[in-house]
């Protein structure tokens, strides 16, 4: 389909389960928990390209072993030493404004949807940033996990409530 943009598709192999990467000609621009339901961004395509290692342009490899890294540094409660480029481009503005201050959070913090909101200039937007939260398309690596209610209960998260518990208590942040 003319002006769709072609997604190249991998797995990642975690004791956790095999989660799947996308990337755009501009980098990580998808990445799923394992059997979780298929994100599908706005305006790409829907398939994804999965083929041999060999098929792949060398970016695309250099970026997914680069994204491997970095989920299983997540994944074990460390920070993610180096990312691949991410292509945040099927967001919005805004829901772009709310990732890059999600990146902004360390491991092993949180911060709350009303600081989220704040840190991005839009006080007021704080169900709006849960909803940008909801539809971040990197989770993990994107750490919508570290966003919390005011009171400091866990709100929602895409990848269920179990895996933010999980990723949270890796991360050694106890709830309330």
């Amino acid at each position: 389909m003319p002006g769709r943009e072609q997604l190249f598709q991998l797995s990642i192999s975690t004791p956790d389960g095999q989660f799947i990467a996308r990337y755009s000609a501009k980098g990580l621009a998808e990445l799923n928990f394992p059997n979780a339901k298929a994100f599908v961004a706005p305006k790409r395509s829907e398939g994804g390209r999965a083929a041999k290692a060999n098929g792949f342009p060398a970016s695309i490899l250099r970026w997914h072993r680069a994204t491997e890294s970095a989920l299983k540094n997540s994944l074990a409660g460390r920070a993610a030493i180096k990312l691949p480029p991410l292509d945040l481009s099927a967001g919005t503005e805004f829901q772009r404004r709310v990732w890059n201050a999600l990146r902004k959070i360390s491991t092993g913090q949180t911060k709350s949807y009303g600081e989220v909101a704040r840190a991005i200039g839009k006080p007021n937007a704080v169900r709006a940033v849960g909803g940008a939260c909801g539809a971040n398309p990197i989770p993990v690596l994107v750490p919508c996990h570290r966003v919390l209610t005011a009171n400091h209960k866990l709100g929602g998260f895409s990848g269920g409530l179990d895996w933010k518990r999980r990723l949270l208590a890796r991360e050694r942040i106890v709830l309330l």
